[in-house]
């Protein structure tokens, strides 16, 4: 297992070999001892599977707030994504800044996020599906929204606008300078 650092550290890159015959591969996706020698220490409690059935589809940017709040381990089964997190931490020198990195089964790659980031993606192949797991179970009531498209944020979205594919719930989340539940 691979572990890298992005642009802002506590958020990581993972690549997991596969060991592949005749009959196809295996592939360790998931080690809690490999995390824990990165630096990781986070127990996951939930896995969490998504389909999008069109490119373009963006989901986020979500977030839980204490007690819930919740680090997330995403990889891509099927199709291929742009992934990103934003950095919610009030006294992180990297406040309000994102990493961006593209996920796909085909790279076999993964992506780590720290409690205290909003996260969301958007699918760049249709029928992609993501599954990632999750430190704290979901809680309607901890969780937030930051807007995906806020002009602060500065993420080059791979859809304009006015092609992309949202919730009207993530259509209507608030703007970085608007929100009061940080971390």
């Amino acid at each position: 297992m691979e572990i890298q650092a992005t642009s802002i550290p506590d958020v990581r890159l993972i690549t997991t070999a596969r060991h592949g015959d005749h009959r196809g591969f295996l592939s360790e996706v998931y080690s809690r001892n490999a995390l824990l020698a990165n630096g990781i220490d986070i127990e996951f409690v939930q896995d969490n599977h998504t389909l999008s059935v069109a490119a373009g589809t963006v989901r986020g940017l979500h977030y839980q707030v204490p007690p819930m709040a919740q680090a997330k381990l995403l990889r891509v089964i099927r199709g291929t994504i742009f992934d990103v997190a934003v950095d919610l931490r009030q006294r992180s020198p990297t406040f309000g800044q994102h990493v961006a990195a593209v996920i796909s089964a085909e790279d076999w790659n993964q992506i780590f996020i720290p409690i205290g980031f909003a996260h969301g993606f958007c699918t760049l192949t249709p029928d992609t599906e993501v599954q990632y797991r999750v430190s704290n179970y979901y809680s309607p009531a901890h969780e937030r929204g930051l807007l995906w498209n806020d002009p602060a944020l500065a993420i080059a979205w791979p859809p304009a606008a006015v092609d992309a594919i949202l919730s009207d719930r993530d259509r209507a989340h608030s703007r970085l300078s608007n929100l009061t539940d940080l971390f």
